[in-house]
C-alpha cells in the first residue's frame, strides 16, 4: 500500500491525499515511473536553514506564544525537525551593520555580539529539536584591518600578511562555538568568493582559495584538533562550481584537507555542474548551502515554492548530502539588511505585532523535510515522461519516499508500481507530492 501528501498553489497546507487506485490489465496505459531500491547512492545529512542576526532579531520580536509555534515548526521532530543549519562569522548582508569579531587588531577576539540575540535562538532551537544543531560556520568578510581596501564591504581581499591570522579566527569562532555547547558540523572557506558585492564579501580566485586552505587554514584546523570539522570550498553559485572545484580538489596537497564542495542557487541552475564535480571527485561531498527568493519579501508566492522544490529534487538527484535554506525568518519589508539587500524568507514576521505568518516555501520546504530524515539513501527512481521532477529515497525506517513535482499548467497523469503492481496516481498543476511505500 502506498499513501501520499502533496501541497499545491490552492491548498499551501500539507494534506493527506487519497490512496490511489490499483491498475488492472484493462485501464489505459500511463507513463510509468519506477524505483529500484538496489541501486544506492548518497545517504542524506539533513536540512536547516541561516541562524543570520536578521533571523534573530526578527525571532526576537516575537511573543512568547509565536515563538513556540515558530521552534515548532522549523525544529520539532514531528514537524521540520531542521538539524543542519549556517550561521556567519563576523556580519553579513543580513546583519545590522557591519561587526566583527576582533574589530581591530589590538582588540580581543570575542562573540559578545552573537549573545545578544543569535546564541538565544539557536539555544531555543536545539531545545525543540532535542539534541545539538549541526551547524556549517560561513564568513562574508575578515575585518576590516585584515583586507586590501580597508572595508568590510565593496570586496577586497585578504592581505597576504594576515594569512595565518586569519585563519586562527576560524580556530576561535569554532572554539568558541564549542564552549558554548553547540556543535559545529563544519566551515567554508569563504561567503561567495567570487563576487564584489555592496555587503560583506572579500574575493578569492581559485589559485588564492586553494592555496589559504592548503597553506594556512587546513594547517590551522588540523594542529588545533579540529581534523573533524569538514572544510567546504566555493560556497557560490553552481554556474562555476566545477571550475572551482577542479582547481582545489584536484590538487593533490590541498584536497586531503577539503571535505567537499558548498554552492547557492543564484545566476543559473546549471544542475549538470553539481553532478560533473561528483563525477570528477566521487570521494567528496556536495551541500547546498544558501537560496532565497530576491527582490524584497514576495508574501503569499507559490512561484518562490516552485523554485524550491526544482532545486531541492534536482539537487539531491546530483549528490547532494545536505540542502540548507537562508533566512529562518525575515521582516515583512525583507529584512533587516544593512544595505537593503531585500530578499524573501518562509517566515515573514510582523515585527510590530509580535506575529509571524509560514508562506509557501515553508510547506514545500517541510514537505522535503520531514520526508527525508537525516541518515535516508537516495535509491534510483526513472520515469517514462519529462512533465515531473522527482527523487526518491529509503528512510532509515525502511519506507520508500518518492518526492515530485509538476511545475506545468496540466495535471498529470503517471503511475507507480510497487511489489503489490501499479497504482494510478494523478499530480495536479503547480503540486509537490510525497509517496510513502
Amino acid at each position: 500500500m502506498i499513501r501520499g501528501f502533496q501541497s499545491q498553489l490552492s491548498q499551501p497546507e500539507r494534506t493527506a491525499l487519497d490512496n490511489p487506485k490499483r491498475l488492472d490489465s484493462s485501464a489505459p496505459q500511463r507513463p510509468r515511473l519506477d524505483l529500484n531500491r538496489q541501486v544506492r547512492y548518497q545517504t542524506h545529512l539533513g536540512f536547516g536553514g541561516a541562524f543570520t542576526e536578521a533571523a534573530a532579531v526578527n525571532y526576537a520580536a516575537l511573543s512568547a506564544a509565536e515563538k513556540r509555534r515558530f521552534m515548532d515548526g522549523y525544529f520539532s521532530p514531528d514537524q521540520h525537525a531542521y538539524s543542519l543549519c549556517r550561521v556567519h562569522l563576523n556580519s553579513c548582508d543580513f546583519a545590522l551593520g557591519n561587526w566583527a569579531c576582533q574589530p581591530s587588531e589590538d582588540a580581543e577576539f570575542s562573540l559578545q555580539h552573537y549573545q545578544e540575540a543569535i546564541f538565544p535562538m539557536i539555544r531555543d532551537a536545539q531545545a525543540t529539536l532535542g539534541r545539538p544543531i549541526d551547524l556549517l560556520v560561513s564568513p562574508w568578510s575578515p575585518p576590516a584591518w585584515m583586507k586590501t581596501n580597508g572595508q568590510m564591504n565593496q570586496g577586497g581581499q585578504l592581505k597576504a600578511e594576515y594569512r595565518d591570522a586569519w585563519a586562527q579566527q576560524y580556530v576561535q569562532f569554532i572554539q568558541g562555538l564549542k564552549a558554548e555547547g553547540f556543535s559545529v558540523w563544519g566551515v567554508s572557506v569563504q561567503n561567495e568568493p567570487d563576487a564584489t558585492q555592496s555587503w560583506d564579501s572579500c574575493r578569492y580566485n581559485a589559485v588564492e582559495e586553494r592555496d589559504f586552505i592548503r597553506d594556512h587554514l587546513g594547517p590551522a584546523l588540523h594542529q588545533a584538533d579540529l581534523a573533524d570539522v569538514r572544510l567546504l570550498c566555493w560556497d557560490h553559485n553552481r554556474d562555476d562550481l566545477y571550475h572551482r572545484a577542479a582547481t582545489i580538489l584536484g590538487d593533490a596537497d590541498t584536497a586531503p584537507y577539503v571535505w567537499g564542495c558548498g554552492f547557492h542557487w543564484y545566476m543559473s541552475d546549471s544542475f549538470d555542474n553539481v553532478q560533473a564535480v561528483h563525477d570528477a571527485f566521487p570521494d567528496k561531498g556536495l551541500i547546498f548551502t544558501e537560496g532565497c527568493q530576491e527582490g524584497g519579501p514576495h508574501p503569499d508566492s507559490w512561484a518562490v515554492a516552485e523554485r524550491y522544490a526544482r532545486s531541492v529534487i534536482n539537487d539531491l538527484r546530483r549528490w547532494t548530502q545536505g540542502w540548507i535554506d537562508w533566512n529562518l525568518a525575515l521582516d515583512l519589508q525583507g529584512g533587516p539588511n544593512h544595505v537593503g539587500n531585500f530578499c524573501s524568507a518562509p517566515a515573514l514576521v510582523d515585527t510590530q505585532n509580535g506575529r509571524f505568518s509560514w508562506q509557501p516555501s515553508y510547506h514545500v520546504l517541510g514537505h522535503f523535510a520531514a520526508a527525508v530524515p537525516p541518515g535516508s539513501v537516495r535509491i534510483l527512481s526513472a520515469a517514462g515522461l519529462d512533465e515531473l521532477d522527482h527523487v526518491a529515497f529509503e528512510r532509515p525506517d525502511g519506507q520508500l519516499v518518492l518526492l515530485v513535482l509538476n511545475d506545468s499548467d496540466h495535471a498529470v497523469d503517471w503511475r507507480l508500481g510497487d511489489a503489490d503492481g501499479d497504482w494510478a496516481i494523478t499530480t495536479p498543476a503547480h503540486a509537490v507530492q510525497s509517496w510513502l511505500l
